[in-house]
């Protein structure tokens, strides 16, 4: 029996019987899957971790053997997906250990997003950092799908060669988009800020030499944001909240134990299409009351007098002015965002709301009225309060959000990723 059999026998191997003495097929693990699989539990172990391990580290969390874990980081090593820091004296008698981080600049993934107000291509890489990035503003309200990706495949080209120049391996792709992406067959079904209906978005962005060999995957920009943002608080915030992204729409995810919940289509966390009253703000029947109309960015804009390409910074200096127009526009945004949120929260029952987007930048007007409304509409409340927190994943944490969804693909499978003669020769080195 190998070194990697061995090690994994506590996690892998379970005796499963069909009621007539044999074993259930399913049950059959081949010694190559046996360590593909590994490979792909070391490798999360050292991306997941808030400091640095050691291989002794890894070892015992996993139950895998010391032998089976450092033939495995060697592979790692090997591949460019995690690196070593300087060995660090042991506290007891021993060889010190070395502490494993992910690779930095090695190995990268793209993550780009159509908005309503811009296009943004940013490559991330297995630390998390940003390695490349381009965004162009413009106004997309009502705008031809083809002219709009055409000018985000050439963002896309301008990072893909930077990639290359650089001598960083590309995983693939990932694009967010503010509306309903349809996970089963793939096309956008509804942007409605975009005024974009059933667009084929893969194919037309695969016309594209730079991404015909790397069609994008498709997501929500809020959900895609919210795995950003749940990889930003793990280790020390809560692995279960509701997200909120304010833009010109208003978007939403659940988090439930660090996972997206994406619903049978991926359709979920559109709250801003949440209705809150029988009529929109300025009375008329299509408005519909929704959260959008009274906390979207130019619904907030708007009622305080202000155009929609105005900054958020000229409306929170209104505010600081005392201007009853950008007082009243923000303490309407806030307590319709509260009674929305507190609408999830009774259906969820999470304990924190995040405020993404631009309720992250107006968080200092807007928390007090969403807390206010969460008191009083959560009938849980009294007994567990809901906090209210901003996000911590950034700008742009869609593009972030996306880069890490292709990412987390290799993370499953190292092995795969690097190619079938990567797989055998992890199982020579085992």
């Amino acid at each position: 029996m190998t070194d990697v059999e061995e090690g994994a026998r506590p996690a892998l191997h379970r005796a499963s019987g069909t009621g007539r003495g044999r074993r259930a097929p399913e049950a059959v693990a081949r010694q190559q899957s046996l360590r593909q699989h590994n490979l792909g539990v070391a490798l999360r172990h050292v991306l997941d971790a808030p400091r640095p391990v050691s291989r002794a580290d890894i070892a015992g969390a996993t139950g895998l053997t010391r032998a089976t874990v450092s033939a495995l980081v060697d592979r790692l090593l090997a591949l460019d997906l995690v690196a070593e820091l300087a060995p660090v004296a042991a506290q007891r008698a021993g060889r010190p250990a070395v502490p494993l981080v992910p690779a930095r600049g090695t190995v990268a993934a793209v993550g780009m997003e159509v908005n309503v107000d811009y296009l943004g291509v940013r490559a991330v890489d297995l630390a998390g950092e940003v390695v490349a990035e381009e965004v162009e503003g413009g106004d997309f309200r009502g705008s031809d799908p083809a002219d709009v990706l055409d000018r985000l495949a050439r963002l896309a080209g301008q990072v893909v060669a930077r990639l290359s120049a650089d001598g960083v391996a590309l995983v693939g792709t990932a694009l967010a988009l503010p509306g309903l992406v349809d996970s089963v067959t793939g096309p956008l079904r509804l942007a409605p800020n975009l005024g974009w209906h059933d667009v084929d978005v893969v194919a037309l962005l695969t016309r594209h030499p730079v991404l015909a060999g790397l069609p994008p995957r498709l997501a929500n920009e809020a959900n895609l944001a919210a795995g950003a943002e749940a990889r930003a608080r793990r280790g020390d915030g809560p692995s279960s909240f509701v997200y909120v992204s304010g833009e010109v729409g208003v978007g939403g995810a659940i988090v439930l134990d660090g996972q997206i919940f994406a619903g049978r289509h991926g359709w979920s966390g559109e709250i801003g299409h949440m209705v809150l009253g029988t009529a929109g703000t300025a009375g008329t029947a299509d408005e519909g009351g929704t959260l959008e109309s009274y906390a979207g960015q130019d619904a907030v804009l708007a009622r305080a007098g202000l155009d929609r390409s105005a900054p958020l910074s000229a409306l929170l200096a209104a505010a600081d002015d005392g201007d009853p127009r950008a007082l009243a526009a923000l303490d309407v945004a806030g307590s319709a965002l509260g009674v929305a949120l507190a609408n999830v929260v009774n259906v969820v029952d999470v304990e924190q709301v995040v405020l993404g987007g631009i309720y992250a930048e107006l968080a200092p007007r807007l928390a007090d009225a969403v807390s206010a409304q969460l008191r009083r509409r959560v009938i849980s409340a009294a007994w567990s309060s809901v906090e209210v927190s901003v996000a911590r994943a950034g700008r742009y944490p869609a593009m972030t959000g996306g880069a890490l969804s292709v990412l987390q693909a290799l993370v499953d499978d190292p092995a795969g990723w690097a190619g079938e003669d990567a797989v055998v020769a992890a199982g020579a080195d085992a």
